[in-house]
């Protein structure tokens, strides 16, 4: 290396010599040829729009953020330089920046924050509560992460890592044993299954206790769900009257409204979200929170009368 990296200030941004750059960081990404591709072209036609980031490490320039545009530049002749920017941080706050730099713009997929989050804690030691601090999320979160690596079977992994299979539907999965997730994943991609009827028929396959229970619940995954379910609102019944059904079909799309909000709370949440939303958004979601608890508190004493003589 020509520069001295101790005289590199925070908010400078200098060009680094491709043949310097470090790519030991790339394991924590996945390759996407295509968007390679186009990035390529941009830089070929517009030349180097935003710097990439990097740290030292025992003196070599390690890539944090700018994978595709490197793979990209290397690809292009007579581009041998990129501008970059320099964070001081060690191995794991390189590691952290990686996941912290990708949470705004183009997010990470649930794969990829699982490689990341094993990392720190398998390889590097931390506990689970130091991970979250670090990357600013709550400990569910880390513990949901890991358990993409730990306790998803290899097909369920391969289909995530391709992106053919959602965190959310991988999450419902390592409820399972590993040995029982393939069969699952093969209904839920059969029946074209959401988050919520998986999660439905997950509890059905804990439940079942005969093979012939196991087999009617992955054969007809929606009949299943609908024959459990003592407590399902219709749209539409016959029995009730015409404001009966009226109510019900106002109760069912509440429901259903209800466990989509709860499921993106759940399992995006925050993360899903750009800084400018945030408030924007917060009335509505304090307003959310105060009706729910009168809706709830009504409702059920409502239940309680519909129950008297």
């Amino acid at each position: 290396m020509t520069e001295r990296p101790e005289t590199w200030r925070a908010d400078e941004v200098r060009c680094l010599q491709l043949e310097w750059l470090d790519e030991r960081l790339h394991r924590y990404r996945l390759q996407d040829v295509r968007r390679e591709r186009q990035i390529g072209q941009s830089l070929a036609r517009y030349g180097q729009i935003a710097p990439i980031v990097v740290c030292l490490l025992e003196g070599v320039y390690v890539l944090i953020d700018g994978f595709k545009r490197v793979r990209a530049a290397r690809q292009l002749q007579g581009l041998t330089q990129l501008e970059a920017r320099r964070l001081e941080v060690d191995e794991q706050g390189a590691k952290a920046a990686i996941y912290t730099l990708n949470r705004l713009g183009q997010r990470m997929v649930g794969l990829e924050e699982s490689w990341i989050v094993h990392a720190l804690v398998r390889e590097d030691g931390l506990s689970q509560v130091e991970v979250a601090q670090l990357l600013g999320r709550h400990k569910s979160w880390v513990c949901r992460r890991l358990a993409l690596l730990e306790q998803l079977c290899d097909a369920a992994q391969q289909e995530l890592r391709l992106g053919l299979l959602t965190p959310a539907l991988a999450r419902e999965l390592t409820r399972l044993p590993r040995g029982n997730q393939a069969a699952a994943l093969q209904t839920a991609r059969t029946a074209s299954l959401t988050c919520r009827e998986l999660s439905g028929v997950v509890d059905l396959l804990l439940a079942s206790s005969t093979q012939e229970q196991t087999a009617f619940v992955l054969d007809d995954p929606r009949r299943a769900l609908r024959q459990a379910d003592d407590s399902y609102v219709h749209y539409w019944d016959p029995r009730l009257s015409v404001e009966g059904n009226r109510v019900a079909r106002r109760l069912a799309m509440l429901l259903d409204c209800l466990a989509k909000m709860y499921s993106w709370l759940t399992y995006q949440g925050r993360g899903a979200l750009q800084a400018c939303d945030r408030e924007p958004l917060t009335v509505g979601f304090q307003r959310l929170a105060r009706e729910a608890a009168v809706v709830s508190e009504t409702s059920g004493d409502f239940a309680q009368e519909l129950q008297l003589p």
